[in-house]
């Protein structure tokens, strides 16, 4: 059945967003040369992005494994939102839909239909409309919760802006570091976005075909050491489907969780509490089963 005319255009334009940054990344980089400033703000840009999903989108939003203010909920919204993968309301109703239905039909980006599907093709279905919001009432009964997620490029937009104003700077008083502001824009947002969305992308597909199972759990969930250090500690995800809650995916001290460790600095902070971890029974029947 074909969309309604409001609804076709908002898929199309969530589809124009998601592969006019392919396009974007793709060509700038070719038209906008390199230099040490733009490395070095793709860097800081790909590990902040990449936070914004493992901390604040995932494990707070989607699991609620911490506790926090409302003001600094909301700092936590804009910041997931830098990402560019929709709002935190509707990102957190696709992941607990996805915990509820893991590795099924009803899942919806199962593995199950293949690699590309789990990976990126799911996100080309109409369906991401239909993603019911009636188990996040946690989020959706505050106002700036519902303005962020329907304005969630906002803060992608505030971002292009800053990053384009520092290279107007550095190209204005220091020239000779050779950056510009396009130069800044294209490596330090649009480069850094689909590092991000790969990156994120992988929990998905790889994460539910490939790797080491330390738990049995009821779907094809994988640890992944290597994508468990890039993704900032996502990446031991069979850890994460046997206790989800937990706001520790690393459950051991050899499973570097650099998302976990900047949660406890900001319980230090006082800015976050009530910080969720794996039970003892939880991380013995871990070593029992696997050492």
């Amino acid at each position: 059945m074909p969309l309604p005319p409001g609804r076709w255009v908002q898929w199309m334009l969530i589809r124009s967003i998601r592969w006019g940054t392919h396009v974007a990344a793709l060509i700038g980089v070719f038209l906008v040369g390199i230099s040490w400033p733009a490395v070095i703000a793709l860097a800081i840009c790909v590990i902040t992005g990449m936070l914004g999903v493992t901390l604040a989108y995932h494990r707070y939003f989607a699991h609620r494994s911490f506790n926090t203010s409302r003001w600094f909920q909301f700092f936590l919204a804009l910041w997931g939102a830098t990402s560019l993968q929709r709002g935190p309301i509707w990102w957190a109703a696709v992941h607990r839909h996805h915990h509820r239905h893991p590795d099924t039909e009803d899942d919806w980006h199962t593995p199950l239909h293949g690699f590309w599907h789990a990976h990126n093709g799911w996100l080309e279905s109409p369906h991401i409309l239909d993603v019911s919001y009636d188990r996040v009432p946690d989020l959706t009964r505050y106002p700036e919760m519902r303005f962020i997620d329907t304005f969630y490029h906002i803060p992608a937009l505030l971002m292009i802006a800053t990053l384009a104003a520092i290279g107007s700077y550095l190209q204005a008083h220091y020239p000779a570091l050779g950056t510009s502001a396009w130069q800044m824009v294209v490596w330090g947002f649009f480069v850094r976005t689909v590092i991000v969305w790969h990156l994120t992308f992988t929990t998905n597909s790889v994460l539910h075909l490939w790797g080491s199972r330390r738990f049995d759990t009821n779907d094809n969930s994988r640890n992944s050491y290597v994508l468990g250090v890039i993704n900032l500690g996502d990446g031991f995800h069979n850890n994460h489907h046997r206790y989800a809650m937990s706001a520790r995916h690393g459950f051991y001290w050899w499973e570097f969780d650099i998302t976990y460790y900047l949660i406890k600095f900001l319980e230090a902070l006082r800015l976050v509490r009530d910080v969720k971890t794996p039970p003892a029974d939880v991380l013995e029947e871990g070593r029992a089963q696997h050492g």
